[in-house]
């Protein structure tokens, strides 16, 4: 068979529906460039709510906490009754007010229900449950274990006859709703009364008024047919073909196709890992290469196909046209095209999101240049759907893999649609699913034994009407029975009342409960943590009104240190500030306004450091200083051995059959000692083998080239230019020391503190590094700053630009390693002598800042040692940092809950909890809000991607995230995935997320509201984030403290939160001491520094 242009009308609809899955597929770059996003970013253009309602209709993925934590949260008092009450009464579609009974002694409103059924678990039960419930926990004996006390109490005091009061208030329950007492046990089908079975028909009759006079068989027939079309209808909008054979049959023929298409789609992608790739992917890329392989594929799983080498042979050049080519094989209407390869790609979201992306990236600096597209993958996923489908359509049926055929075979075999439908549903008794499953192995398919496939097919269709059955008639046993037998106990209603209430206001109680299900629930849980965060957030911001220095700088810092606003640094700045009151502390974005292209002394190629959504246009590179030509050398030739050998031990020894062994067995003796103590002491291992590196590979003195001397030639993102020339380095430093508000009250020593992350086997390490460098290390750009900022010739210009830096100030680079406490520091042998006093002082500080900042973070380590010593916290963090099997070196982001943008007189004095962003901003400096405006557009995207990643991964981790680390491999250096042949894992481990609590970020910002609300007005990105709800924004006034809350639809509401004497607490330490959980923020006392 020959494709030509029959396909070219329907080429556009293909290549439209394509482009479109950008916005539903994961987003995640390859794992060494990783950087925390929006997980939802597909959906960010619409409000939060709506977001998550349209992400989990497209993949089943509820986005909210589940509801056991929440109560969890609450049982803790995170959440009270009046966060829950508050929340209530914003919606007033929940008329939470609203009297739903009322009798002399008792009113019962919407909002007690809501509340019961927020606290406690009113869900429907099964046929099973139920019964473990009567027979186990005496469930229609003693009240329910989870009613309050007082409401225990109160409805049965002691010496009333308990047991008596609780069958009456179920036999009440069940009289209101007209449901007999029945023997819920399923076998009891098998011998049913006459009476019974009337009753059930007559139940059938009425809820099917429009099959008066049918037979049973004929009406389940007319509900086969009916399901039947609705499964249908669902192909291309929920389901795939591969979906509804499943539901048919039990069979999943993606546990047969994923391993196949995984291992043309690792080989194509492979970034070095592999030893042998898809042959010509370079040159054909992903599909032509894939398509010319298959044909001499000589798996013996393709052999058992039928017609797999026909199918093979007659698949198209071009990866559309065999879209095309198996779509209307399968015979999917053209009009569902589209949502057919949307489902298609979703059934296996990491790889198709990860080709999506490097097709969306054209300029990804892959270590191949096989340039994958998602059209490819699809093609290839569709060929291989076809022949597994075709194989299971034949076996079981003896049809074709084709929609029509599935159609045309189940409108003739309709009792056998019902019996594979409810059985593969998994909701039948026991015995009918053994019955079902023995009938579809000794007949196979209604062709045989008609008359049995009918008769299970009428008395599956009857079960459903029974009291046993979860579906059907309007109430039942195990649910409006069940729901309000516990409502009513939580209520605190006895028989009495129950018996005297009309079956109206019963009724209502339910359709309440009905009316209030997960989704809003979930929705009331979210917003009642995060008012009570916020509420205790304002107390603590409000409390520390006036108390912080640094709001003027009317005396000169003794140092200043500017830190990025990563949240982890707000407890390194807080003891800093601590021990040495006369040091001042900033927070700026880690790439420190200077976004390049680096390349550092052994890297083979640039990176880029800077924002993501920043293309850096200028070039950076480390070189030796002058006279280290010989050490140049020596570094280089031992830096090229330690290449050789680390790649012979992981990647060579494997690839080479014959000579592998022989090699293992001399070099084991030399290996094994090592690889014992870097089991059993990880940080001597780790420093053995440091000394033996740098013996290997010495340590070369370094400086930046970073001066371009062509003032002519402009820079750009596709010719970047090697250094920046002086204007540019003048732009760049006024720009940023501006937005920091830095332009006075220069101290003697600056540092600009970038910060990483280094531990062991950590295939996530770029998760722990600066997203503000694109998920890299922000040492180089600290390092180029202060380079810039040294320069006389820069200072003389940033002058010009109306900043005066005195000439006694100078600036150092370094780098916070926020795993193991280690600051790196840089051109330390370009410090003038008289700073060198200063910076000996300064550096002594540090080192107990260290210790310090290891000690709080120990707290929430399971593993750590219970209260340790500062000089213990720091020995503990460090030996973490060099264990190759600990699963959490650090925990990341965890816990981040907020960012503050402004000076740091508003936050300092108060405690934290290492859950902010800290941002600094004057706003005295910036009366028009244009300085404001440039730090929300950079430092809002960025705080919302890391904080709704977080959110989102540790809502559901196991679709959102990426599971626990433990099972995870690397595959070709690109992703991890679980096993050999699983989907790539997006988001994060479970090992990074476990401590930290599902909330939107809430953003307060030193500005007057009116500055604030024009900034809205005028940039759509902020109002697509803050009116979305993706983030939440409130407002600190500059002069008189007050605080202003956004609320979405109104604009900032004043907030008027009642008065509360914050704790007060001499050091940081004392605010965190015994305690593991999440603490509120709190006031540390603060020292008298005149002028400060």
């Amino acid at each position: 068979m020959h494709v030509t242009s029959i396909f070219t009308s329907d080429r556009e609809r293909i290549i439209a529906a394509l482009d479109h899955l950008d916005h539903v597929l994961p987003g995640q770059a390859p794992i060494l460039d990783f950087v925390h996003h929006n997980t939802l970013h597909g959906y960010q253009h619409l409000p939060f709510e709506e977001a998550l309602a349209e992400s989990e209709k497209m993949t089943g993925i509820n986005g909210y906490l589940p509801e056991r934590q929440s109560r969890k949260f609450y049982e803790q008092g995170r959440i009270t009754d009046q966060d829950i009450f508050a929340v209530l009464a914003k919606d007033p579609n929940l008329q939470a007010e609203q009297i739903i009974y009322q009798s002399d002694d008792l009113i019962i409103k919407r909002k007690d229900i809501y509340r019961i059924a927020l606290l406690y678990d009113l869900q429907p039960i099964n046929v099973n449950q139920f019964n473990w419930q009567v027979e186990e926990k005496k469930a229609l004996e003693i009240v329910q274990d989870d009613v309050p006390d007082q409401i225990r109490r109160r409805l049965y005091p002691s010496g009333m006859d308990q047991r008596h009061e609780i069958k009456q208030l179920w036999e009440s329950i069940l009289s209101k709703l007209g449901l007999e007492q029945a023997d819920l046990h399923p076998e009891n089908m098998l011998d049913l009364s006459i009476e019974q079975a009337k009753d059930w028909i007559n139940k059938i009759s009425a809820s099917h008024p429009d099959s008066t006079g049918l037979s049973i068989h004929q009406k389940m027939r007319q509900e086969a047919g009916t399901k039947f079309d609705e499964m249908l209808s669902q192909i291309g909008n929920s389901i795939t073909l591969r979906g509804l054979v499943m539901a048919l049959s039990g069979i999943d023929i993606l546990f047969s196709v994923r391993p196949q298409l995984i291992r043309f789609g690792a080989s194509a992608l492979d970034e070095g890992m592999a030893a042998w790739q898809l042959p010509e992917r370079h040159k054909l890329g992903f599909y032509a290469a894939w398509r010319a392989a298959a044909k001499y594929d000589i798996n013996p799983f393709l052999h058992d196909l039928p017609d797999w080498q026909q199918i093979i042979t007659d698949v198209p050049e071009d990866a559309v046209d065999c879209i095309i080519l198996q779509l209307s094989q399968l015979e999917i209407p053209r009009d569902r095209w589209d949502g057919y390869l949307r489902r298609l790609a979703l059934e296996i979201p990491g790889w198709s999101g990860m080709i999506n992306w490097r097709q969306h990236h054209p300029q990804y600096n892959a270590e191949n240049d096989a340039a994958p597209k998602l059209s490819d993958y699809l093609a290839i996923r569709l060929t291989l759907d076809r022949l597994w489908l075709t194989q299971a359509c034949r076996d079981i049926w003896r049809i074709d893999a084709k929609l029509g055929s599935i159609q045309y075979y189940f409108r003739k075999n309709l009792s056998e649609f019902m019996v594979r439908r409810l059985l593969y549903l998994g909701e039948l008794p026991e015995y009918l699913t053994h019955s079902a499953k023995a009938l579809i192995v000794h007949a196979g398919s209604e062709r045989h034994n008609q008359t049995e496939w009918q008769q299970l097919a009428d008395l599956m269709w009857t079960w459903q009407f029974s009291p046993m059955s979860e579906s059907g008639i309007t109430h039942n046993t195990c649910n409006s029975g069940w729901r309000l037998f516990r409502l009513c106990q939580h209520l605190g209603l006895g028989p009495l009342q129950v018996q005297a209430m009309q079956r109206e206001s019963l009724l209502q109680m339910l359709s309440v409960l009905d009316e209030f299900n997960t989704t809003e629930r979930s929705k009331i849980w979210l917003y009642a943590y995060e008012r009570n965060y916020r509420e205790a957030f304002f107390q603590a911001i409000r409390a520390n009104h006036d108390r912080g220095r640094w709001a003027t700088r009317k005396m000169r810092p003794e140092s200043q240190l500017i830190f990025c606003i990563d949240d982890r640094e707000e407890s390194f700045r807080r003891h800093l500030e601590e021990l040495n009151p006369a040091i001042e502390t900033l927070g700026a974005a880690g790439f420190f306004g200077v976004p390049m292209n680096y390349k550092g002394l052994d890297d083979t190629k640039v990176s880029p450091l800077c924002p993501v959504v920043v293309t850096p246009s200028h070039e950076v590179q480390e070189v030796p200083r002058a006279g280290s030509a010989q050490a140049l050398s020596s570094h280089l030739s031992g830096s090229r051995t330690i290449k050789w050998v680390t790649n012979w031990i992981h990647q060579g020894l494997r690839r080479h059959l014959l000579i592998a062994q022989p090699v293992i067995d001399i070099v084991a003796p030399i290996v094994l000692p090592g690889l014992l103590t870097k089991t059993i002491f990880p940080k001597t291992q780790s420093d053995w083998v440091t000394r033996l590196r740098k013996r290997v590979s010495p340590d070369v003195k370094t400086q930046l080239n970073f001066t371009s001397t062509d003032n002519v030639t402009p820079a750009s993102p596709e010719k970047p230019k090697l250094g920046f020339t002086d204007n540019e380095q003048a732009d760049r430093v006024a720009a940023f020391l501006r937005n920091t508000g830095l332009t006075y009250g220069f101290a003697e020593i600056i540092l600009l503190v970038g910060h990483g992350s280094i531990s062991q086997n950590n295939p996530h390490l770029s998760a722990y590094d600066c997203g503000a460098c694109s998920g890299r290390h922000g040492g180089p750009n600290a390092r180029l700053f202060a380079a810039m900022a040294n320069r006389p010739v820069i200072r003389q210009l940033v002058a010009e630009r109306g900043i005066v830096i005195p000439p006694e100030t100078w600036f150092i680079g370094t780098e916070h390693n926020t795993c193991n406490e280690e600051i790196i520091w840089y051109d330390l042998e370009d410090v003038p002598a008289e700073r060198l006093g200063a910076l000996k002082k300064l550096q002594q500080q540090l080192q107990q800042i260290q210790r310090m900042s290891a000690h709080e973070r120990c707290r929430r380590l399971a593993s750590a040692p219970l209260n340790p010593t500062p000089e213990q916290a720091l020995e503990h963090i460090e030996e973490r940092s060099r264990d190759f099997s600990q699963a959490r070196p650090e925990l990341g982001h965890a816990t981040n809950a907020s960012a503050i943008v402004g000076r740091r007189s508003i936050t300092q004095g108060a405690f934290f909890d290492r859950r902010a962003f800290l941002i600094s901003y004057d706003p005295t400096q910036d009366p028009e809000g244009k300085i404001l405006e440039g730090i929300l557009l950079a430092v809002g995207p960025v705080g919302a991607g890391i904080n709704l990643e977080y959110y989102f991964s540790t809502v559901n981790n196991e679709r959102f995230g990426c599971g626990t680390k433990v099972p995870h491999n690397v595959v070709g250096f690109f992703a991890v995935m679980e096993g050999t042949s699983s989907d790539l894992r997006t988001g994060l481990p479970r090992q990074m997320i476990e401590i930290h609590e599902a909330v939107r970020l809430l953003v307060l910002v030193e500005a007057k509201a009116q500055i604030l609300e024009k900034i809205y007005a005028r940039q759509e990105s902020l109002r697509e984030l803050i009116g979305g709800g993706w983030i939440l924004l409130a407002s600190k006034d500059p002069e008189n403290g007050d605080i202003y809350f956004f609320e979405r639809g109104e604009g900032f509401v004043k907030w008027q939160g009642e008065t509360v004497d914050l704790a007060i607490f001499e050091k940081s330490p004392n605010c965190y001491r015994d305690q593991t959980l999440p603490i509120s923020p709190v006031l540390i006392k603060q020292p008298e520094l005149q002028g400060a």
